[in-house]
């Protein structure tokens, strides 16, 4: 596990109502994780990884019956950490001896275990509660073994339609990212809109400055 440290930051965006995330801006509140059976990732603090758009996507289309009056995305400056990533081969099979270790307990105890499911209306399995039950359990099983636990985590997703015809790619792909540790936040911010460049100047106009546009 020496290369589980994730080196660098990384920019993660997060859809939200614009006075929640005004007020995370300006620190008059706290971000709360999510702790739903269903999260993809386990409980945790979710964002999409240097992906503006599908946040903003998500703001404006809110899933289920939730509403979000005013969409807005959070920007986030992150350091993973201690990751539990999902693209590497020692994550993976670290996950699969978890669910082995679940089935195993569900089947002496004549329990089911939980089912990842397909949300009304999606080609998608939107409802991963057994991804998020063998998540969880990597996780206590850490816990109990004394071992470091993990502060984030972190998965492709391959999701939606073909993006062309017999295509590889799928108009829904990305990156998410599930915060454990409220420390691998290392601060928020409101994204600015891309401006023209190099089609921009600086202008001074009275002591203020402005970008106008060529």
């Amino acid at each position: 596990m020496i290369h589980a440290t994730r080196p660098g930051l990384v920019l993660g965006f997060h859809g939200c109502e614009e006075k929640v995330r005004d007020a995370l801006v300006t620190g008059s509140i706290k971000m709360s994780p999510s702790s739903k059976p269903y999260d993809w990732l386990g409980s945790g603090c979710y964002f999409w990884e240097n992906n503006y758009e599908r946040a903003y996507d998500y703001a404006c289309n809110p899933p289920g019956n939730k509403v979000i009056r005013s969409p807005a995305v959070l920007g986030a400056v992150i350091d993973l950490k201690f990751c539990l990533d999902l693209l590497d081969t020692t994550c993976l099979r670290l996950l699969y001896d978890s669910y082995k270790t679940l089935s195993e307990a569900a089947a002496q105890s004549g329990r089911m275990l939980p089912v990842n499911k397909y949300a009304t209306g999606s080609r998608d399995l939107l409802l991963r509660n057994l991804d998020c039950a063998v998540i969880e359990n990597l996780h206590a099983d850490r816990e109990m073994k004394s071992l470091l636990p993990y502060d984030s985590v972190r998965s492709v997703f391959v999701e939606g339609d073909e993006l062309y015809p017999n295509a590889g790619f799928r108009d829904k792909n990305h990156i998410q990212i599930c915060i454990r540790n409220p420390n691998c936040i290392k601060g928020y911010f409101n994204p600015v809109r891309e401006v023209q460049w190099p089609h921009a100047f600086l202008l001074k106009d009275n002591n203020a400055d402005y970008i106008q546009q060529i």
